[in-house]
């Protein structure tokens, strides 16, 4: 009889293994392998010997502290902005007043196209000729001969208007998790709040964002990874080496310059955005609980 109980126990104790198996196994075949086969590519030689050269050759390039100081840039600025201005929507849009839906609609509308779709479609616009600055003069707002180079100056304000586009497109997305998250919430405890005479800004601040804090950390862990990611809009707006970033650096190395020495070089660039990527979603959990609370009963 112990025997017969024991093994409904042991297939109930499995199951979730079983379940995932499949996406382990998918992991493994394409996800692992080439990992493996990148971090193998940067320390070894044509010959196959063991060598540290490409991570020597890539700490030398000057581009590399440019690229991780724009990174960072990209990261603090965009993911905190980014995060100010999805809460707000989301908590705007959960208040279900007239036109809300459409409004969603609307702002839904950007995290629906590609990168390449958004790059270019900002590329011809913040040209000198493009269609903002013509709408800025068929408006009125700007003369016929005062048209703004956008993507002139500085690196700073490359940054800016990287940050800008980056942001209209990931917005939405920051947002909507955000929304999800606030119409999960029990109404009792709103309602609560504003009972016992609390402001607007005190039930949200010290009721609804509490409640929300595992969907505001997953939020803000997969903004900062994609953002440490970002380069694709980069090259579309600037052009390589124009405004340096990690991860358009390993694009340079392979598709542009290319050869087995720029490849290799371009694995060890890979590496390390892999290990810094991981990392910070590492130090993220720790510091935010892994998104979870302990309860003691």
């Amino acid at each position: 009889m112990m025997a017969e109980e024991r093994q409904p126990r042991r297939l109930k104790e499995a199951l979730p293994y079983l379940l995932i198996a499949p996406v382990l196994l998918y992991y493994l075949a394409f996800w692992m392998r080439p990992v493996l086969a990148a971090l193998y590519q940067s320390v070894a030689d044509a010959d196959g010997s063991f060598t540290l050269r490409y991570y020597q050759m890539l700490f030398e390039d000057p581009y590399f502290v440019r690229g991780a100081v724009n990174t960072g840039i990209i990261v603090l600025i965009s993911v905190s902005l980014e995060f100010v201005l999805a809460y707000g929507l989301a908590l705007l849009i959960n208040t279900r007043f007239r036109g809300s839906t459409f409004f969603l609609f609307l702002a839904l509308i950007p995290m629906a196209l590609p990168p390449v779709a958004v790059g270019a479609m900002w590329a011809s616009g913040l040209a000198t000729y493009g269609w903002l600055n013509s709408l800025l003069v068929h408006l009125g707002l700007l003369g016929v001969d005062e048209r703004i180079a956008f993507l002139a100056g500085g690196e700073a304000r490359s940054l800016a208007v990287i940050i800008l586009v980056d942001g209209w497109q990931v917005v939405p997305f920051m947002m909507i998790l955000l929304l999800a998250g606030l119409q999960n919430l029990p109404r009792e405890t709103v309602e609560a709040g504003r009972v016992f005479g609390g402001s607007q800004w005190t039930v949200i601040w010290r009721i609804v964002t509490p409640q929300l804090r595992a969907t505001i950390q997953t939020a803000l862990l997969l903004r900062i990874i994609a953002a440490i990611q970002i380069w694709l809009i980069i090259v579309m707006l600037f052009g390589f080496r124009r405004v340096p970033v990690l991860l358009e650096e390993v694009m340079y190395y392979q598709e542009e310059l290319g050869g087995p020495l720029y490849q290799r070089i371009a694995m060890a660039y890979a590496v390390i955005v892999a290990v810094i990527v991981s990392t910070v979603a590492v130090l993220y959990l720790k510091v935010s609980g892994g998104g979870r609370q302990e309860v003691n009963e």
